[in-house]
């Protein structure tokens, strides 16, 4: 199959996995599609929101959908990096034993990640970018597609650890979910407060999606607009001579080469859903928000004067 066909292919392949997800997301279609495209770039997501949005509902039915091994971890203030990577135990013939933890999965849920102390979240940076972890001195390959999809309540600050800029860099999207409609809501109220409990069904395989992150790879890139994404990520940096004044003003720090990186990935597989065979600057602008919004690091004259995110971002384009 040539390469165009098979984007036309996956254009045909991910409206389906849309429609199954929506049997029980109502809504959320802007968060549904920064998953998905976060998981067909190879890349990893942070959902940031209220409970009640039902996070950990659309990641599980995301997993259910692609068919998928899934595992979840409630992090806790008293979770050990054991209880997520494995240990080693001595069994009964006196040699030891690697029992596997739950990051042994292809979709991790780590929910409400910014609930468990720096040590234990850092259990995920191997994870997260070596696709592999150690243990005890043995190297263990993790089996791939592999994502980490976590959680963040943004309201509740007691009691919580601020995951460490290292390990937000880490995450493709940062997403964003606001409460539904009105009428949204009325269909979610409607659909979960019966006995009818809709299916979902498996539609891929490991392997398609792994032959499609590689498609995603594939898709040429115009050199313009690679340095058009460089360039926006370089007037996040406030020392940049291209920074613009409300960086200079609001950011002590801008985002790194990762995020230039994950912006031309990301636009890729936007442009490929969208159905064309290469992205342009809008696709680049489509994504810029998701991947742009925890790598800048605002000071406290933004904080005090309410300058959020993704204004800073617009005045990037």
């Amino acid at each position: 199959m040539s390469d165009v066909s098979a984007i036309e292919h996956f254009v045909k392949r991910y409206s389906e996995l849309k429609t199954e997800v929506a049997k029980i997301i109502v809504g959320q279609d802007e968060v549904v599609n920064q998953i998905l495209i976060s998981i067909f770039s190879g890349g990893h997501a942070l959902l940031i929101g209220v409970p009640g949005l039902a996070k950990t509902l659309m990641v599980n039915t995301i997993a259910q959908a692609l068919g998928l091994d899934f595992k979840r971890i409630q992090f806790t203030p008293d979770l050990m990096p054991s209880d997520i990577l494995g240990s080693e135990i001595l069994d009964e013939s006196r040699h030891f034993k690697f029992i596997k933890g739950p990051i042994f999965a292809n979709i991790i849920l780590a929910d409400e990640i910014n609930r468990t102390p720096p040590k234990t979240q850092a259990a995920l940076l191997e994870a997260m970018q070596e696709r592999a972890v150690t243990v005890a001195g043995h190297h263990y390959k993790l089996s791939l597609p592999y994502f980490v999809l976590a959680t963040q309540n943004p309201i509740e600050q007691e009691g919580t650890y601020p995951l460490p800029e290292a390990q937000l860099d880490r995450f493709m999207f940062a997403i964003n979910l606001d409460y539904p409609s009105f009428d949204e809501e009325v269909q979610v109220v409607k659909t979960t407060t019966t006995d009818v409990q809709a299916q979902v069904n498996a539609l891929f395989t490991a392997q398609e999606i792994i032959d499609f992150q590689h498609l995603i790879r594939r898709i040429p890139v115009a050199d313009n607009v690679i340095e058009y994404a460089v360039a926006m990520v370089a007037k996040t940096r406030p020392d940049a001579s291209t920074a613009t004044g409300l960086v200079k003003e609001f950011v002590d720090w801008g985002a790194g080469p990762r995020a230039s990186q994950n912006l031309i990935l990301a636009a890729k597989t936007h442009a490929a859903i969208n159905g064309k065979f290469s992205p342009d600057i809008e696709n680049v602008q489509a994504v810029a928000n998701g991947i742009l919004r925890h790598r800048i690091i605002k000071n406290y004259k933004a904080e005090a004067e309410g300058i959020s995110d993704d204004h800073i971002i617009k005045s990037l384009f």
